[in-house]
């Protein structure tokens, strides 16, 4: 089985010792569900991340997605924001069994990512579009991770780096906790979040129309589901901060946000995934940390805007 050593490193520099025994007992997994599923592997798919993911079809030979992750509290939490989204604005999950860290989901065809369109304002649009439908009220019977739960890696970073030696100052990062604070408790639409709403995790579907992938499952403002998408595809461009300045300007106007709320969690927010890449040794992590820096700059520019207008 075709398991790419990219792959492998970043599980083991992520799950560390639990990655290592997860990946040594992959392929007798993959094997041991596709036969009880009734399922014939095919090829992973190219864009692999945290979970082993492939193509698959039944007895009919009908094509379908088959997702294998770490079993435990974040496999489940998938599982549940899948069936929760029941299909609205997302891929349908067809079958679980989290005990295995296994999903079977529908194939979206021709499946092609948003990153595929060139046209920035089509892109936007796009992914306004796929971010409406997923909105979701917080259900009560569940007990969703916070966005404040995932802010204690701001506080891990820090003791990691007591005397303020580490590559984010410790005081960029205590704003980055106020602002998250502020955004959170002054939302008074705390619902469902994709988590992780961007180009690669949006496809789309003749069938269906342009569809989300891969939610995290967590609650929190709806503000803190756009800063993945913001910050994404944009080093590659030729003048990423330009373009990082169209996508905020377009987006609080499409989706009717608070621009000075809208920045204040990319700031925050964009820090946090910085913090989480310098913990898991992703060397992007300075140009996630490059944004946040960006948005405290348009946030600035905010303001003097506001104080112009007095």
């Amino acid at each position: 089985m075709n398991i790419p050593v990219s792959f492998q490193e970043k599980i083991v520099n992520c799950f560390g010792e639990t990655g290592e025994e997860w990946l040594q007992s992959l392929e007798d997994n993959v094997n041991s569900i596709a036969h009880d599923w009734g399922l014939t592997l095919e090829s992973p798919v190219t864009n692999l991340s945290y979970n082993y993911v492939i193509h698959v079809i039944d007895y009919n030979s009908d094509p379908y997605i088959l997702k294998i992750g770490l079993p435990g509290f974040d496999f489940q939490n998938e599982v549940r924001t899948l069936q929760l989204y029941n299909g609205q604005g997302c891929a349908k999950l067809l079958k679980a069994d989290a005990s295995r860290g296994a999903m079977l989901l529908e194939k979206l065809q021709p499946g092609t990512m948003l990153c595929a369109e060139t046209d920035e304002v089509v892109v936007i649009q796009n992914f306004c579009h796929v971010w409406k439908e997923i909105r979701c009220p917080l259900p009560t019977a569940y007990d969703f991770p916070t966005v404040l739960d995932w802010a204690a890696a701001f506080p891990k970073y820090q003791s990691n780096h007591p005397k303020n030696n580490g590559p984010i100052p410790n005081e960029w990062v205590k704003m980055a906790v106020d602002y998250l604070h502020e955004i959170h408790q002054s939302s008074t639409e705390i619902g469902l979040l994709h988590g992780d709403l961007h180009h690669e995790n949006i496809l789309f579907s003749n069938e269906r129309g342009w569809l989300a992938i891969d939610p995290k499952g967590v609650a929190g403002s709806p503000y803190f589901d756009v800063v993945s998408f913001l910050i994404n595809h944009l080093f590659t461009k030729s003048n990423p901060e330009a373009l990082l300045k169209k996508r905020v300007d377009l987006l609080s106007e499409s989706l009717d946000l608070n621009r000075e709320k809208l920045l204040k969690s990319a700031v925050s927010m964009s820090t946090l995934y910085a913090c989480w890449g310098i913990e898991d040794k992703d060397s992007n992590w300075d140009k996630t940390y490059q944004c946040a820096k960006w948005f405290k700059g348009l946030l600035e520019g905010n303001y003097a805007c506001h104080h112009l207008d007095d």
